[in-house]
């Protein structure tokens, strides 16, 4: 176990296979990084990629690499790690795998915000970003409320969002019966999630929030693993669960929240994500920093399916939808045999 410490009391600990797994996954993200960024019509090698990124290019190799598929790569790899972080979060906090802001409602709330700008107001895309936030804020709080009663548990949590999922899930589906062809189509796709036409102006947003909520979150690793312990024990030991629990929620919520707002609900990655990591670490905990470089993996690889590896091109939501599903069968059975379920 290695320590690595910060400014005054802040630390962060690390298994050496944990460590391990996040270096090899940091990899793995950036070979598939640069092999999508090389993919297209006009092909590259990775080598070429970076030769082109450190300024040995022709004009058009520079606007085809800089400026076509790179912010789409990054705003792609943000979205995992962003998702990848709320999802531990959000199953650390409920203690359970099913925990999810795709599975609970986040998403949902989000995305019903969104369509409602597109759909009601025809704004452009900043005013649907500011939609997306808003739509996953209230939601968080309304999901949070409902569920209140002498504190927040696990699966009353996950009952709460599964019923607002399944409501906003309507609305959203009443929205776009009133939407116009041109609306409508726009909709569609960025209820998909897709990272199809996604630069700079996308990047940046989401570059601020992930530069001050993940950090943020990985410094509330410590105390999240307390909270997994129940709210007897962390109290024992010091902790303040209710005040975890807020904090934690509404870093994970923002995180989802301007996540669907850079690409639409890219789904099951946040499911998906720290449950594959705890798999591969073998360590207990909300493995936050080992779940986020799984989700940048797991987005990076879909969406190089999502282009190439089909006849057709799709959005990459439709992509982590398809694998997403049958993890969750695959899950579902897991659980139930163990009892759990």
């Amino acid at each position: 176990m290695w320590t690595v410490r910060g400014l005054g009391d802040i630390s962060l600990r690390l298994a050496v296979r944990t460590l391990l797994v996040v270096t090899v996954l940091s990899l793995l993200t950036v070979g598939l990084g640069l092999l999508l960024i090389g993919t297209g019509k006009e092909q590259f090698t990775p080598a070429e990629v970076l030769a082109i990124l450190n300024g040995y290019a022709t004009p058009a190799e520079w606007f085809v690499v800089r400026e076509l598929r790179l912010p789409r790569v990054l705003v792609a790899v943000l979205i995992g790690a962003a998702l990848g972080i709320a999802g531990s979060v959000f199953q650390s906090v409920s203690r359970n795998p099913l925990g999810s802001p795709d599975i609970i409602g986040f998403t949902h709330g989000s995305a019903a915000g969104a369509l409602t700008v597109i759909v009601v107001f025809q704004a452009g895309p900043a005013l649907v970003a500011l939609g997306a936030i808003a739509g996953g804020l209230a939601t968080g709080v309304a999901v949070y409320l409902l569920s209140w009663r002498d504190g927040v548990h696990g699966y009353r949590l996950i009952l709460v969002g599964i019923g607002a999922a399944a409501t906003f899930t309507a609305v959203n589906g009443y929205l776009l019966t009133r939407a116009g062809i041109d609306e409508a189509a726009r909709a569609l796709m960025w209820i998909t999630g897709s990272l199809q036409g996604r630069d700079w102006t996308q990047f940046w947003p989401l570059l601020a929030a992930c530069a001050v909520l993940i950090p943020l979150l990985l410094t509330r690793s410590r105390q999240l693993r307390l909270l997994e312990m129940g709210d007897d024990a962390a109290r024992a030991l010091g902790g303040d669960p209710e005040r975890i629990r807020v904090t934690a929620l509404l870093g994970a919520v923002l995180l989802t929240a301007a996540a669907t707002a850079a690409a639409g609900p890219v789904a099951f990655v946040a499911l998906a994500a720290p449950q594959l990591a705890r798999r591969l670490t073998r360590a207990t905990g909300p493995n936050l920093l080992a779940s986020a470089v799984m989700g940048c993996a797991l987005i990076t690889a879909a969406d190089w399916v999502a282009q190439h590896a089909l006849t057709v091109t799709l959005p990459v939501g439709a992509v982590t939808g398809m694998l997403g599903g049958c993890y969750l069968l695959w899950l579902l059975h897991t659980e139930r045999r163990a009892g759990r379920v």
